[in-house]
């Protein structure tokens, strides 16, 4: 899977995403990640990529014309492209998004800027994500949260998919939370791993399993156990 970044700060990638599983998967080229500067696509003579706003206020503005531009050049060169800005207005970013993305050929994900970007270059890229009920700085930050849980999802990026069933969000913790954990030691400052986790019969260990992921779910989420009965009302 190719996963493409407009950005204005080019040099903050891959950062993180250059660690753990997803920047061993970036090695061994199971997925890919090209960078592009947005002020490459900048005709002005100081590469300006921004204006003041029409009607006044507070901030700049992100231009049309290299956004326009930079985004047409990446879908010319990979026409199997799917694009995304980074909004704070965008549809939310959840699990089952990421594993919607995952299914692509191809992402080019826009990282927004200053106090917005020119509602023209918005129609030009078409979709809008969010990652959460709050304003950033920029969609930098944004892009690599999409690209890490998007990426971990692509057929060989986690080595032992059976990992992947029973996390938080997975069909396999019913969308919900996954139990609580424990490794050794068996004890810990009064506290004991539950006896059930120690005993050896697996169907007692997923019946716990699940009975905790709930009961976690239901105090802290209980929204997510509501669209997952909604879910399963529908198919």
């Amino acid at each position: 899977m190719r996963f493409h970044v407009l950005t204005i700060f080019p040099s903050l990638f891959p950062g993180p995403l250059g660690a753990g599983v997803v920047g061993r998967a970036l090695d061994a080229e199971l997925i890919s990640l090209h960078v592009h500067d947005l002020r490459d696509w900048a005709q002005e003579r100081h590469r300006q990529v921004d204006d003041e706003p029409f009607g006044g206020g507070a901030g700049m503005v992100l231009k049309p014309e290299p956004l326009v531009r930079a985004v047409r050049t990446v879908r010319e060169t990979d026409p199997r492209v799917r694009s995304i800005l980074l909004s704070p207005q965008g549809r939310t970013f959840t699990h089952d998004v990421a594993r919607e993305l995952a299914h692509e050929d191809s992402l080019l994900l826009v990282c927004g800027r200053y106090q917005g970007v020119d509602a023209r270059a918005r129609d030009e890229i078409g979709e809008e994500l969010s990652v959460g009920d709050f304003v950033l700085s920029g969609g930098e930050v944004a892009a690599m949260l999409i690209f890490e849980a998007t990426a971990r999802l692509v057929d060989g990026v986690v080595g032992s998919p059976e990992s992947l069933i029973g996390e938080t969000f997975s069909q396999g913790a019913r969308g919900g939370f996954e139990a609580p954990l424990y490794t050794r030691p068996a004890s810990f400052e009064g506290h004991d791993v539950p006896p059930v986790l120690r005993g050896g019969d697996h169907a007692q260990i997923e019946a716990w399993r699940v009975r905790e992921g709930e009961h976690r779910t239901r105090r802290v989420r209980p929204d997510l156990l509501r669209s997952s009965r909604k879910a399963g009302e529908k198919e």
